[in-house]
């Protein structure tokens, strides 16, 4: 009988186990998709990049347009102001007279571009004269000449004033009648008469006192420059 202790006998360590191998197939499909993963990000990025550029592009397109739209109004503009202006040059008329040699009339004057066709002279109603239409392009002392020299009696013999007129105008700018109105100043004197006669009055000038006009302006103008005896 043995009476010594039995010795356990410790278990024998299996060795390690190998690691598994990758599969040639998973690694060849993951790179493929790692691939496409990279060209459709590079794609997406293009595509970015080609969006921007097309909508730049159309940006600048339409500036361009815009640009170009605003020389063509701009220009447009000075041409319709231009010719605007020249219109009115060409329209405009400035009433000029001349006295006859005797002062017995005023002749008006016109150019070769606007030939007068009438005007109609109105007076102070105080001087009690009709208005006056001529196609003669004249203004005649006789319209009013006795009522001026009524009108101016009683002072010295030989003097000068001036008498408002309003004229009505209508003359010709190419085919087109024009009419113009404004109130006129017309220049004369007095001068002392051979017995029998009394003073006379001869006609020196006419110039504009101011465009426009009426009937009242005009006597408010003559009551202002009405010669005192």
């Amino acid at each position: 009988m043995n009476d010594e202790p039995e010795v356990p006998i410790e278990p024998v360590a299996a060795p390690p186990a190998e690691p598994a191998k990758p599969d040639p197939a998973l690694q060849v499909a993951a790179t493929e998709a790692v691939a496409k993963a990279e060209a459709a990000a590079t794609r997406r990025r293009w595509i970015n990049l080609g969006e921007f550029i097309a909508v730049a592009g159309l940006i600048i397109a339409l500036l361009g347009l815009y640009l170009n739209w605003s020389d063509r109004r701009e220009e447009t503009t000075e041409k319709q102001v231009a010719t605007a202006k020249a219109e009115r040059e060409s329209a405009r008329f400035e009433l000029r007279a001349v006295p006859t040699a005797n002062g017995t009339a005023l002749t008006l004057q016109h150019d070769d571009r606007h030939p007068i066709r009438d005007a109609t002279v109105t007076f102070p109603t105080e001087l009690g004269v009709e208005r006056k239409d001529t196609v003669a392009d004249r203004i005649e002392r006789n319209w009013f000449e006795r009522a001026l020299l009524k009108a101016t009696d009683g002072g010295p013999d030989a003097r000068s004033g001036r008498l408002p007129v309003l004229i009505v105008l209508t003359y010709w700018d190419g085919d087109t009648p024009r009419t113009t109105r404004g109130l006129y100043d017309i220049g004369w004197k007095t001068e002392k008469g051979v017995f029998p006669f009394g003073r006379s009055l001869k006609l020196e000038s006419l110039r504009l006192h101011a465009l426009g006009g009426d009937q009242k302006r005009l006597d408010a103008v003559w009551a202002a420059e009405r010669p005192k005896g």
